[in-house]
């Protein structure tokens, strides 16, 4: 028997191996946080906008888990796949610095404001994005690999829209380099040779 063949007459629901059943318990625990998190900073948010990212990226991953449970406990093609992800926000970012307060911890939950929120949001979505990542070369069933592995590049995208919103608010500022400093790190690099290994 081939190391992709499974034994016969098992069930596709139960081609799972036991690191991966700890590693999905994981995934599907990582979505339910980020929902219910979710749920709990949608009080604190007043600005429009970023109560709109977290309500469509709420929705998002709500499906993104529902579709993971029924490939986790059927091992079979869900009955839908999750559509890409697709951001309102545009992709200009703001660059340089501007004088702002520092930062410090807020003394109650009563100061919890955008900055604060889509800061943990950004958080969130970033670890969650990294641990499917980790989880998705490990996980054996296929079917399961490949809805896991196909969320990869929406929690990127989920990321970078909360990311271009805290750029646009300046919570989140992208200093650059002096000219010449950029101009020699980007010239850093030349094309290799195509050559074939021997």
């Amino acid at each position: 028997m081939s190391n992709t063949q499974q034994p016969q007459g098992m069930v596709p629901n139960m081609n799972h191996g036991g690191h991966e059943l700890f590693d999905a318990h994981e995934v599907l625990s990582g979505f339910i946080n980020v929902l219910d998190q979710y749920q709990l900073f949608d009080q604190h948010i007043k600005d429009q906008d970023l109560k709109a990212i977290l309500h469509h990226q709420y929705t998002f991953v709500t499906d993104v888990y529902n579709i993971a449970v029924e490939a986790f406990t059927t091992g079979k093609k869900p009955s839908h796949v999750s559509q890409p992800y697709e951001m309102h926000q545009n992709n200009a970012v703001t660059y340089g610095l501007t004088p702002s307060q520092p930062k410090k911890p807020n003394q109650s939950v009563n100061e919890m404001n955008e900055q604060g929120v889509s800061g943990h949001m950004l958080g969130l979505i970033k670890s969650t994005g990294s641990l499917l990542a980790m989880t998705a070369v490990e996980i054996t069933n296929p079917v399961l690999r490949r809805v896991i592995a196909d969320s990869v590049p929406n929690f990127v995208e989920m990321a970078y829209e909360i990311f271009l919103y805290q750029n646009k608010h300046r919570y989140y500022q992208v200093p650059q380099l002096a000219p010449q400093d950029m101009t020699q790190m980007i010239k850093g690099f030349a094309p290799a040779a195509k050559n074939i290994i021997n």
